[in-house]
């Protein structure tokens, strides 16, 4: 099971900073690491994310501001966080987090790079459509 292999270092704090919107996790072999909400966010292991298989991957977008609202442990190898926009079904393991914390910077650059090529914001949900207006009643 992740987060359980005898080599995958373990947690000994994890702190959710709300102002600069950063879970700070340090690790039992001296690794401390800052990952921002939105990139645990974009980044969330969830199907609804990530899919059931290659290429099933879903660009998640406008997700600048989003905080996490709460923090849950999941058994003594993960933990599960409630996002200010409903998400809440990524768990993320220990050994996840630990790759996240050491490609943190790559896998930044390649989010930002997936954006770009989409026409896609950091700041604007591009996935909602905003409300058609005028239009017809159905009325003749």
């Amino acid at each position: 099971m992740a987060g359980l292999d005898r080599k995958t270092p373990i947690p000994t704090e994890i702190k959710l900073h709300q102002k600069s919107r950063e879970m700070e996790i340090s690790f039992d072999d001296g690794s401390n690491f800052r990952l921002s909400y939105e990139f645990l966010r974009v980044y969330s292991p969830s199907a609804e994310v990530r899919g059931h298989g290659p290429g099933q991957e879903t660009l998640q977008t406008g997700k600048r501001n989003v905080e996490i609202k709460s923090l849950e442990p999941v058994g003594n190898y993960a933990v599960q966080p409630v996002f200010s926009d409903g998400h809440d079904t990524g768990i993320y393991s220990w050994d996840l987090l630990y790759a996240y914390g050491k490609n943190r910077d790559a896998l930044w650059e390649d989010y930002l790079a997936r954006l770009e090529a989409a026409g896609a914001s950091r700041d604007v949900d591009s996935t909602t459509q905003p409300p058609k207006t005028g239009g017809s009643c159905g009325r003749h």
